[in-house]
């Protein structure tokens, strides 16, 4: 038997039953039925942020984090387009979302009305299923399918559009159970085919993406490369995958990644790829596999296998699943002498020097003293930008959901994921990364920090410039400087005016010295980090990138 209540509080009522502890918004008197019926539950806490994207960002890690439905919430057109920004992120880092999205009332619709979007067709190329809800007693129905299939096969993304008149309308409603999600297993045959193919590999990688990451699969992974001593590499910002202090892991495979990562992947003979769409960071514009390798690729969407390589085998699955039957298997092989010469050369790349000037901050050092200084199960989370090569290429990330970086590469994705990151793991330390370009876009963030009690660690690398896009501008146009010079911004200052602690430093002993003091407070912190604007990234810096443009 059915009870009778209101679309909004059928919406809290289908939250509930899959665990939602949290909803970031900017508050919207389209959806205001909606957050009303949240004051009411025990279960669900609202958290309203200081812009759209930046609830979005929060949202999204969260869901990275807990591997759990996350929830946003924007009202109408205007509000949906600035969120726009953490779906797309969703999407592409295949993290599970509900959004839900103030609509015009129904009568008004079609006339241009006051902030009218048809909010179902603007996001359904960065979704994975739009729906609006126009008929009362299909809440529960249509609610419950969009966390299904936010949860299940490739998580990601879903739209819900609430015309506000629809919202307070009155039906009786019948709640399904939770999602359960399945877990697709390989078939005994195509473990098989892997066993063959497999023992008849020379040099074999495996290729570990988010996947293994979304299936709680990291410590299968280790025993399934232990039992035959095959390499690791991490795909784009998936380094938690996979033990980065291990002998058998062997790099990451992103952008400006060490050569012998890439000397991995290329000298290879068989790819096994498991959990990892293939993107063009992680494949090197799509390049760094080829015809004379044979490809296991793995992976729970049948969309995904084939989309960019054709595999040798491709299996829907479960990372986890496909491991635990992989594990079953036994050969009488172990690739020993391989996986040591792929693991020496990458100690040997994490030895580069830096060449950076004394009379700046030393970056690699920066990251050295995160590394002295943070738990292992501390989670870091960065913005898009060239800074963030020096924490891909020498943090190490040791322990499983320790890093939340967007594979979309969104600016302004560090300080915002940092502190979703936060409340889904308050007993843990959480830092985050930005240049000054990416901070600036959600700084206002730090205000959201410090009324709800977040004690983030910020850090901004600060240039005064578009670094990445400098960098390529000085690779393309030399000495032709339009667009990417930005003025100095005093991100100290402006973090004291938004409620939180913070500290510029200049030298490495200022920065250790502040680190700590931040380690041990109960606030959020922001600590700017004054850098070498001539410093473009590990290896380059503008005369250089200059003096090979000019001399080509």
């Amino acid at each position: 038997m059915g009870k009778r209540m209101t679309v909004a509080d059928a919406i809290v009522k289908c939250m509930e039953l899959e665990g939602v502890s949290k909803a970031f918004c900017v508050p919207g008197e389209s959806y205001l039925p909606l957050m009303d019926s949240i004051y009411d539950s025990e279960e669900i806490d609202l958290i309203s942020a200081r812009h759209e994207g930046g609830a979005a960002f929060m949202a999204e890690a969260f869901g990275k984090a807990t591997r759990k439905p996350a929830v946003a919430m924007a009202t109408r057109g205007v509000g949906g387009a600035n969120l726009a920004i953490g779906i797309h992120t969703a999407y592409q880092d295949s993290t599970p979302m509900v959004v839900f999205l103030g609509q015009v009332h129904s009568k008004f619709r079609g006339r241009e009305g006051f902030q009218e979007v048809e909010l179902d067709q603007f996001f359904s190329h960065i979704a994975k299923w739009t729906v609006e809800l126009r008929d009362a007693e299909r809440t529960p129905e249509l609610i419950q399918r969009a966390f299904r299939i936010a949860q299940t096969g490739r998580p990601g993304p879903v739209i819900v559009s609430l015309p506000e008149d629809v919202l307070v309308e009155e039906a009786e409603m019948n709640f399904g159970s939770p999602v359960i999600i399945p877990a697709p297993c390989p078939a005994l045959e195509e473990i098989n085919q892997v066993k063959e193919l497999l023992a008849s590999a020379q040099y074999p990688v495996i290729l570990a993406g988010g996947g293994v990451i979304a299936s709680h699969a990291e410590q299968l992974l280790v025993q399934f490369a232990e039992k035959y001593d095959i390499p690791v590499v991490a795909s784009f910002r998936r380094h938690d995958a996979f033990p980065n202090n291990h002998r058998l892991y062997t790099g990451h495979a992103g952008l400006g990644t060490f050569p012998s990562v890439l000397n991995t992947l290329r000298e290879a003979d068989l790819v096994l790829a498991i959990g990892t769409r293939l993107s063009e960071v992680t494949t090197q514009d799509y390049s760094i596999i080829s015809d004379r390798q044979k490809l296991i690729h793995i992976d729970i969407d049948y969309n995904t296998i084939g989309k960019v390589y054709n595999p040798d085998i491709g299996i829907v699955s479960d990372a986890k699943t496909a491991l635990k039957e992989l594990l079953t298997v036994d050969m009488d092989r172990q690739w020993t002498e391989w996986s040591t010469k792929r693991r020496a050369d990458y100690v040997q790349d994490l030895m580069v020097d830096t060449n950076e000037d004394e009379q700046w901050i030393n970056i690699k050092q920066v990251i050295q003293t995160m590394q002295e200084n943070l738990q292992e199960d501390a989670i870091i989370t960065n913005d898009a930008g060239n800074f963030a090569g020096w924490l891909h290429s020498f943090y190490s990330f040791n322990q499983p959901k320790t890093y939340i970086g967007p594979t979309s590469g969104a600016m302004g994705y560090g300080l915002p994921a940092a502190i979703g990151a936060k409340m889904a793991h308050p007993q843990k330390t959480v830092v985050s990364l930005s240049g000054d370009g990416g901070f600036m876009m959600t700084v206002q963030e730090l205000e959201t920090a410090s009324r709800y009690g977040v004690p983030v660690i910020a850090l901004v690398f600060n240039n005064s410039l578009y670094g990445t896009i400098r960098m390529h501008q000085e690779i393309h146009y030399p000495e032709r400087v339009i667009g990417t010079e930005l003025n100095h911004v005093d991100f100290a200052k402006m973090g004291e005016s938004l409620g939180v602690k913070a500290v510029k430093v200049r030298t490495n002993k200022e920065f250790d010295q502040v680190f700590k003091e931040a380690l041990s407070s109960e606030k959020p912190m922001v600590i700017e980090i004054a850098t070498n604007p001539e410093k473009i990234s590990i290896s380059e810096t503008i005369s250089s990138i200059r003096e090979k443009s000019t001399s080509v």
